[in-house]
């Protein structure tokens, strides 16, 4: 019975959640709560909308919406977050009836094409707008 009870506690203590210093829960000894610097929202209850708010820790978010033609929320708006190593990272984004379009520095682009395969995609356009197929 002994032996049970230290394997459930054992498996209690492995289980419990790891935390890193960088990520602090309210129960982790190094949690501090972070103050609301602003707070302004404004809903006029015809779709239309706005909020700003912004943290101690420089955490920002901003976002002006309005209804959207398919009965969605169309939303322009942004977020700033800080890096734990400095500065900050900031995301602006689009939402509305063709989806949601963050643009940021923060987010991976692919790799511009080849030079060679840019003039291989103009070839087959022009064969395409002359009517040139291929079987």
């Amino acid at each position: 019975m002994k032996l049970v009870i230290l394997a459930c506690l054992a498996a209690v203590a492995v289980a419990a959640p790891q935390f890193s210093r960088h990520y602090t829960h309210p129960y982790h000894p190094d949690y501090r709560h972070i103050a609301i610097l602003r707070d302004d929202r404004q809903d006029n209850g015809d779709g239309n909308f706005r909020y700003d708010f912004e943290t101690e820790n420089g955490i920002a978010v901003s976002a002006v919406g309005r209804p959207g033609s398919r009965g969605q929320s169309n939303i322009q708006g942004s977020y700033r977050f800080p890096f734990p190593s400095g500065g900050y990272g900031e995301v602006r984004y689009v939402a509305d009836e063709l989806g949601y379009r963050p643009s940021s520095p923060l987010i991976p682009t692919p790799h511009p094409l080849p030079a060679h395969a840019i003039e291989q995609i103009r070839i087959a356009e022009d064969q395409r707008r002359r009517g040139i197929t291929f079987q």
